[in-house]
């Protein structure tokens, strides 16, 4: 498989740079179901994988994820080869995500789009992973479920979280933003990547403009 995974238009200039969580590759459903819907409004999405996780992939033996520096060097490394921050917004699924939003002010990229953050470990509402998301300067969204283990909407909306990020509910939506029963309204995973595609197109506005 090619180091990248591309979806949406060739010559977007809107480009999402789209990392995989702990335990999953850049290719589960998850993650097709975002990129695939991104791309079809108009977003070039890009799709990396971790070291652990390409390890993994050549070897068929499951390793443990990277150490943080690792993660963030591989976020730095993926954005320099993308044209840098000024071209580009970045994100993930969960450890993705967590990690994009700990990179984007220093990279001084357009945006950043997280699908359920792992606000906290299960059953440990204690151990916030918040601290970095008080000053974060860099516009974001967090599509995140109301019932996330990893932080509900009842968790969250008592966080001090800095006013560059705003919110997308998913009703019902856990980790995955799967629901109970299937909405009505459509799936929520689809639902989700339309709502990331207008966050971004708003954050690229002046290049998509020009």
């Amino acid at each position: 498989m090619s180091l990248y995974l591309y979806d949406g238009p060739e010559k977007s200039k809107a480009i999402y740079l789209f990392a995989h969580g702990a335990g999953g590759a850049m290719d589960t459903p998850f993650m097709n179901i975002v990129a695939r819907g991104m791309g079809e409004q108009g977003i070039r999405v890009v799709r990396f994988e971790f070291p652990y996780m390409a390890a993994r992939r050549e070897a068929g033996k499951r390793g443990a994820p990277d150490r943080q520096p690792v993660l963030l060097e591989t976020w730095k490394r993926v954005i320099a080869e993308h044209g840098g921050g000024e071209r580009v917004a970045i994100g993930g699924k969960s450890m993705g995500g967590r990690m994009a939003t700990m990179v984007a002010d220093e990279a001084q990229v357009r945006g950043v789009v997280c699908f359920g953050y792992p606000f906290h470990p299960p059953g440990k509402p204690a151990q916030l992973r918040t601290a970095h998301l008080e000053t974060l300067r860099t516009p974001a969204l967090i599509v995140q479920g109301t019932r996330d283990e990893f932080g509900s909407r009842e968790e969250v909306e008592t966080y001090a979280l800095a006013p560059s990020i705003r919110f997308e509910w998913v009703a019902g939506g856990n980790h995955s933003l799967k629901v109970r029963a299937a909405a009505k309204a459509g799936d929520p995973v689809t639902l989700a990547a339309e709502a990331a595609a207008a966050f971004l197109k708003a954050v690229f506005a002046s290049r998509l403009n020009s």
